[in-house]
């Protein structure tokens, strides 16, 4: 029951506390990692910053503890559940095409009792303006995260171009709530979220809900000098 109650909060409301996950960043060329906290026994909202040949749930997290549970929304937009066993096998129905590739939100569930820092490793995404990366969204609730591995404003450093009443939740670890922003035609995003905060700031590694007015397409440029 509360794995369904903390998946589906995002239907209920919001709360104005920062998300208490905690991101490191360390990338000085094209292969870098990336390090998260997530709190014991605890939810997070993440998103894979860097790209691994294959994406699976065993290349990505190949050492979560036994018992954490992944998260990812399927094309009926339920979520497909996977389970990190003792013998370090992750399983569960599909879990052959699961992929996290960078863009792609997905919930994360510690199976430790104690802190655990996961690390992301891989190549960072880039591109120019002729190849674009893109990530493409629907109308309604998609669960997203920056495709390249670059803190900031949603629409002012990550480029999202957003529509009037488009609506995004980020998740605090700690509380088990959502931040809530929604964009207005004063070209600020205002709510629930952090006091004076007029952008929703996403961190690396860090996924969300967007609801989206319309369906559309994140299309970014991104090199390592950025």
């Amino acid at each position: 029951m509360r794995t369904k109650t903390v998946l589906l909060t995002t239907l209920l409301g919001a709360a104005s506390i920062a998300s208490s996950v905690a991101q490191t960043v360390y990338s000085v060329n094209a292969v870098g990692y990336v390090n998260v906290t997530v709190p014991a026994s605890s939810f997070a909202l993440l998103a894979n910053p860097l790209n691994q040949p294959t994406n699976t749930l065993a290349a990505v997290l190949p050492d979560a503890p036994s018992g954490s549970k992944v998260y990812i929304v399927n094309a009926t937009g339920a979520f497909d559940q996977f389970t990190k066993q003792t013998t370090g096998a992750w399983t569960g129905a599909g879990v052959a095409a699961a992929r996290l590739n960078p863009g792609t939100g997905f919930f994360f569930k510690n199976g430790a009792t104690t802190n655990y820092t996961l690390t992301f490793v891989g190549e960072v995404p880039q591109t120019s303006d002729t190849t674009p990366l893109t990530i493409t969204y629907t109308a309604g609730f998609s669960l997203l995260g920056s495709i390249v591995p670059q803190e900031g404003g949603l629409e002012t450093d990550l480029k999202y171009t957003p529509t009037v009443g488009d609506m995004v939740y980020r998740y605090n670890s700690t509380t088990s709530t959502y931040i809530q922003s929604t964009r207005q035609t004063t070209g600020k995003w205002t709510g629930s979220g952090i006091t004076g905060e007029t952008d929703p700031k996403i961190s690396v590694a860090q996924g969300f809900w967007l609801k989206a007015k319309n369906g559309g397409t994140w299309t970014r440029t991104f090199t390592i000098s950025q």
